[in-house]
């Protein structure tokens, strides 16, 4: 019986005890060659270009260059390497953007070592891994998102979100307090699995949510 050709791994994580430990890991599976690590992405991307690996496994927060912006970089530089995301954040968002970017594979940080090395096998065949959490916000998406479990008044506060209202102005849109509008939006941004107003715009924009100023 043939053996299984080894799979070139890079590292990408600023976490030098994620990074460590991940290496340690893979370095047990015998099919599995552990070809470079970094903290940087860019750092990264330049040992990439010369071990040539077969799957890049890059963190999405990191300084400079955050993992979602690398991954054009990467798929324009070595475009027969396979990205999979490794990430703690499981938010539409970020799973979205890492998929729009040419993504291979999102995975939680928070999964097992055999999790991890399935998703390394199976994108270094040729497929697509995302775990289960992942997939469950994919389906939600697929879905229309999350806009039917929205109150009336959630809804209100998205629809000025999208329309760039500040806190204060739709505090005094909808007479209630600045306060009490922040806590809407917190509430949005956890409901919908978005980190950030900018995605609670784009969010808005996308589902046709918006309030006309009056």
């Amino acid at each position: 019986m043939t053996a299984r050709p080894k799979i070139k791994v890079l590292l990408i994580d600023n976490h030098l005890l994620v990074l460590d430990g991940l290496k340690a890991v893979l370095e047990t599976f015998d099919h599995i060659e552990v070809a470079g690590t970094a903290g940087l992405a860019q750092t990264g991307l330049d040992i990439g270009r010369e071990v040539r690996p077969h799957v890049v496994l890059m963190d999405i927060n990191m300084p400079k260059l955050n993992g979602i912006d690398a991954i054009e970089l990467f798929r324009k530089e070595l475009p027969d390497a396979r990205i999979v995301m490794l990430s703690m954040h499981d938010s539409r968002e970020y799973i979205s953007s890492s998929v729009m970017r040419g993504a291979t594979g999102y995975i939680l940080k928070d999964v097992s070592s055999d999790e991890i090395v399935s998703a390394i096998e199976t994108v270094a065949d040729g497929g697509t891994y995302f775990s289960s959490g992942v997939v469950d916000v994919l389906m939600e998406r697929e879905n229309g998102g999350d806009t039917h479990s929205l109150t009336p008044r959630e809804r209100d506060i998205l629809g000025l979100i999208g329309s760039g209202r500040s806190n204060k102005e739709m505090a005094e849109a909808l007479g209630i307090t600045p306060a009490t509008a922040e806590t809407h939006r917190k509430n949005l941004k956890r409901k919908l699995g978005i980190a950030t107003t900018a995605g609670l715009i784009r969010y808005a924009l996308d589902h046709g949510i918006g309030v006309k100023a009056g």
